[in-house]
């Protein structure tokens, strides 16, 4: 198991709370949005953004930065809480989500906002622009990794599947997806709109080296981003078991919350149980 000392764990937990804090603010805000999906993902980006990736928000256009894409892109609160947090951007900016002439819009538009990697809207085409930027790299002989964070609803899209084909034939060892196992979609729970499972197996099958972690755990995390990097015949897929809605009790696991922003009550209960459990990691740590 990957050894964290006690101060970076609790850095990381402090930080993935406080950027579910601001994805709650930023969506009662805004009055539209998605919350299931950023508040499940907060720990992935947290652990990727301030551990595991090679990224400068001084320089955002470095040519050997590890990328970034997100291919379900309207959990992108999170990832804009997330460059906000890494300083890409002022945080006052958060508040501006999916107004008119915001930069912050409802997916990411790579070319108006500094660490956005791809532009993304049509579930399941992201893992075919990380391929590419995958085998561009390998061909230009670069070192920097590729990292694809995709949903487990997209799946239902033909695109997903050719990328992933691709990838496995061509051995892009320097790709890393990072599949949001919550099980939920906007019409309801995956296994009933469109079955998925074995997914594991379906991805070994198409010659992708295959970790399961819980997506809350930073020692499985961390530990399957480090397994990844050390992988050099296979693509590598971290399916990553997280919970929609983490941290907030009336938003956990009801898909009713895939697509939906809370009120001015919901968002004040939502946060105060993540300021409760803020405080809570602290007295844990002292």
């Amino acid at each position: 198991m990957t050894s964290l000392s006690d101060s970076t764990l609790h850095k990381l937990e402090n930080i993935a709370n406080e950027l579910r804090q601001d994805v709650i603010e930023m969506l009662v805000e805004a009055g539209s949005g998605h919350s299931a999906g950023p508040l499940g993902m907060a720990d992935i980006f947290t652990a990727l953004y301030f551990h595991v990736m090679h990224h400068d928000p001084n320089n955002p256009n470095d040519p050997n930065r590890d990328r970034l894409v997100l291919s379900n892109g309207h959990i992108c609160p999170i990832l804009y809480a997330t460059l906000s947090k890494a300083g890409y951007f002022e945080k006052w900016e958060l508040g501006t989500l999916r107004k008119v002439g915001s930069r912050l819009q409802g997916h990411p538009h790579r070319t108006i906002l500094p660490g956005l990697e791809s532009t993304s809207g049509p579930l399941g085409s992201g893992l075919s622009q990380a391929v590419g930027m995958a085998l561009a790299a390998r061909l230009d002989h670069k070192k920097h990794r590729i990292f694809c964070l995709m949903s487990d609803g997209e799946h239902d899209a033909g695109n997903t599947w050719e990328a992933l084909m691709f990838a496995g034939k061509h051995k892009l060892h320097n790709l890393t997806a990072v599949l949001d196992r919550n099980n939920i979609q906007i019409d309801g729970f995956t296994e009933d709109v469109m079955p998925l499972e074995p997914l594991r197996k379906k991805y070994e099958s198409f010659n992708w080296h295959v970790i399961e972690i819980d997506g809350h755990n930073f020692f499985h995390i961390i530990g399957a981003l480090a397994e990844a990097k050390a992988i050099f015949e296979k693509p590598t897929m971290i399916i990553a078991h997280t919970i929609p809605g983490k941290g907030v009790s009336f938003m956990e696991n009801d898909f009713a919350w895939h697509g939906k922003p809370p009120n001015k009550e919901q968002a004040t209960q939502a946060l105060a149980e993540l300021r409760a459990l803020q405080e809570k990691i602290v007295a844990e740590h002292e």
